[in-house]
């Protein structure tokens, strides 16, 4: 049984029952999505009473099946880009949920693996472990554990694509620009981890091992408890080990994690959670960039795909520690209040070589892609901690207004995150590198010396916001808000101060009970410390967002489909000018005026019957400067993502999946040896196949199979000077246990 939503006169969303058959498995991508678009919402039963109890009835299922809603790949109400618990269709931007479902059937252990599979979300690998993620052009740059944000730096990355998915309910994206919840930040996305609470009053828990490629393992376990005979004080821990090779030679890596969270009613009203989290990763010879993709005559080099530059001596560990907590009080008006307080301190601590030069395919001996700067590679010794203190404390709730019912939200919030980070860096020159055409790895770890400062920050965000949602009418209603943002950066070499006024504004019309139209606009603010060639610090990032879109959901939200067109003008925009600042190996940027990314996306998720699970995100956008020159052009214009899940109706135990992801061919200019012109880096098209199975053994009991990169593909996920190419085919095979 489905449920398809309702709006009375007072814009509420009611929900009426809609009995819908089973449809056979759909064949082809264009039948899945005529199939989501043209379900007649005039199908529906009468409307349930207003003072009606309306009750929810699920089939049973097979042994050990979840109801339908509950392996669901929609998610039907967010607080995601406005703090108010909305659907999806009521929020007027591009919105992907992730749900805990679909990350166990794709098997999405980190954020990262979960960015790869979202609809307009690119993914660029500098190396094996420093992954960076794009949306319409852009670098992500605001990461949020439950609203939280954490401001990443692309110089330094302290693993926030690493973080485990088995500590989140969800993961939520909203594209475009998010300045009013975030503050300063770039006009891509923001994305924001939502925890798991001990919402159990009974002893519950899941384990699961899994092994495959490269000898993976992973363990994870998650136990629920009530810790007071009533129930109202219940807690829940999560921990987890994964230790793994690679394709690459001689790497390997292993990661602890554990998760601990306390939810207690303090009274009927009002609600407390606390909470710890403890990630550690470590790597052993991994990466440093990439391998050359040229010789030094111009002609490609052809390297296998597990050819690793590293040495034994080299590593990469990151910790991240984390302690929070949450009050939320809600009142008998229908208001709520929440205060959100966090800690987080993230840990570096990493040796490693980088080669960086064109090498002569007869001798080996390198040269230097650097005019003036002969070096051919490095080796790095990089320390570093960021910590961030924040709170963040907002109440929402209805209110009535010329007979119409509204709701307000309003909100402050404070952060203060530090950067200290400490380097060691020597030039390896060519003669020191020597014959690279024998390049074995056997190369002598440097006498570091003593270290030194190289960077040391401190930045502060003071934010006040607010926003109501205004029912101007039964179909129409109008979403407007404003945040006011003092930003200020305490650096070694300069103090800065930015204050700023975000507006935010969105119509939602609704067409009928089931299709809706939007509109939204926003401004965009974002420091940089992208430096220019002279040194000097680039100003900050100023645009404006425009957002049209079309929404529709089916059946109580659990099929949602949206088409959103949008356009965002930049002004100084830090664009990588392929060379380097002088006397330094430190990259160079220019501030690109009249900046314009302007494109198209569309995405069906959720369930098309209760047997069929499917998400289908396509996205085409174009991104350039006043001089008609691309902007992050290593990013694909094209993609399409496309993942399925179908229980057999003949045999309810077992479910098979699986999808495709496509992109079209992204590239690069970078210095050509001694810095004699340019060469030109470029990755064609390609797609990915990913298969799936899961077999419910008992009702306690599953095993899953995952089968990624089934063709094999071999491709570059890096494009610049250097090459890194992604994991070929490889499997995991997972056991889960409840009880």
């Amino acid at each position: 049984m489905f449920f398809a939503p309702f709006r009375n006169a007072n814009g509420d969303v009611r929900h009426t029952a809609v009995t819908e058959s089973l449809a056979p498995s759909l064949t082809t991508v264009a039948v899945l999505v005529a199939a989501a678009l043209q379900m007649p919402y005039a199908s529906a039963a009468p409307t349930t009473p207003k003072d009606e109890t309306m009750v929810v009835e699920a089939g049973t299922g097979s042994a050990g099946s979840a109801s339908p809603e509950e392996s669901d790949y929609s998610v039907p109400v967010t607080r995601a880009g406005t703090k108010m618990a909305l659907t999806a269709r009521d929020i007027p931007q591009s919105v992907s949920i992730i749900s805990k479902q679909r990350m166990q059937d794709q098997q999405l252990q980190k954020l990262g693996d979960v960015l790869k599979q979202t609809t307009g979300v690119t993914e660029r690998v500098a190396d094996f472990d420093r992954r960076t993620y794009y949306s319409r052009g852009f670098l992500i740059d605001n990461y949020q554990v439950d609203g939280i944000p954490t401001q990443f730096e692309e110089r330094w990355n302290l693993g926030d694509a690493d973080a485990d998915t088995a500590l989140y309910d969800r993961i939520e994206i909203v594209r475009g620009a998010t300045g009013l919840m975030t503050g300063a930040g770039n006009p891509s996305a923001s994305v924001n981890m939502v925890r798991k609470h001990a919402d159990s009053r009974e002893f519950v828990g899941n384990v699961s091992g899994s092994y495959g490629s490269w000898d993976k393992q992973r363990y994870v376990a998650d136990l629920s408890a009530p810790l007071t005979d009533s129930g109202n004080v219940r807690g829940r821990v999560i921990a987890g080990f994964q230790q793994n090779d690679s394709y690459l030679d001689n790497y390997s890596g292993n990661k602890k994690f554990l998760y601990g969270v306390v939810d207690a009613d303090l009274t009927d009203s009002t609600k407390l959670s606390v909470g710890y989290e403890y990630q550690e990763t470590n790597t052993d010879s991994p990466t440093w960039g990439g391998a050359p993709r040229w010789y030094k005559d111009g002609g490609k080099t052809d390297y296998d795909r597990g050819f690793n530059t590293a040495p034994d001596w080299a590593y990469n560990d990151k910790e991240t520690r984390k302690v929070f907590a949450t009050l939320t009080q809600s009142f008998d008006s229908g208001w709520q209040f929440t205060v959100n307080g966090t800690h987080t301190e993230n840990k570096l601590d990493s040796k490693m070589l980088y080669i960086d030069g064109y090498f002569d395919r007869n001798t080996g001996l390198g040269v230097s892609p650097y005019a003036n700067y002969p070096v051919v590679g490095g080796t790095g010794y990089n320390t570093g901690t960021r910590k961030v203190n924040a709170v963040d404390a907002f109440t929402n709730g209805p209110y009535e207004l010329f007979g119409r019912r509204h709701e307000l939200m309003a909100g402050v919030s404070y952060s203060r995150q530090s950067n200290t980070y400490y380097n060691a860096w020597a030039n390896l020159s060519a003669t020191e590198v020597g014959n690279f055409n024998n390049w074995n790895r056997d190369f002598p770890e440097t006498d570091w010396g003593d270290m030194t400062l190289a960077q040391r920050d401190v930045i502060r965000q003071k934010s006040a916001y607010t926003a109501t949602r205004i029912s101007l009418a039964d179909p129409l209603n109008m979403i407007i808000g404003a945040r006011y943002t003092n930003w200020s950066s305490d650096t070694l070499t300069a103090n800065m101060e930015e204050n700023n006024i975000t507006p935010y504004a969105g119509l939602i019309y609704d067409i009928n009970d089931t299709w809706s139209t939007y509109a939204s606009y926003t401004s965009i603010f974002k420091p940089q410390n992208y430096r220019d060639r002279s040194g000097s610090y680039l100003s900050p990032v100023k645009g404006k967002n425009y957002e049209l879109g079309v929404k529709s959901d089916w059946y109580n939200s659990r099929l949602t489909t949206s088409l959103a067109v949008f356009r965002i003008e930049l002004d100084n925009v830090a664009q990588s000018t392929g060379t380097v600042i002088p006397g330094t190996a430190e990259t160079a940027y220019r501030g690109a005026e009249g900046a314009v990314s302007k494109g198209v996306e569309f995405e069906v998720n959720g369930a098309v019957t209760d047997n069929l699970q499917m998400t289908f995100g396509a996205t085409r956008y174009v991104a350039e400067d006043n001089e008609n020159k691309a902007v992050s052009p290593t990013q694909p214009r094209t993609e399409l993502k496309l993942f399925t899940s179908y229980r057999l109706p003949m045999l309810q135990d077992l479910i098979v999946g699986g999808g495709v992801n496509w992109q079209t061919h992204v590239w690069q200019d970078v210095d050509a040896p001694d810095g004699n012109g340019t060469l030109h880096a470029e990755q064609g098209s390609y797609a990915l196949v990913n298969l799936f199975s899961r077999y419910q053994v008992t009702k306690q009991l599953s095993l899953q199979a995952n089968l990624n990169n089934l063709l094999d593909k071999k491709y570059d996920t890096l494009v610049s000077r250097s090459l890194t190419y992604a994991a070929p085919r490889n499997v995991s095979v997972t056991a889960n246990y409840s009880f």
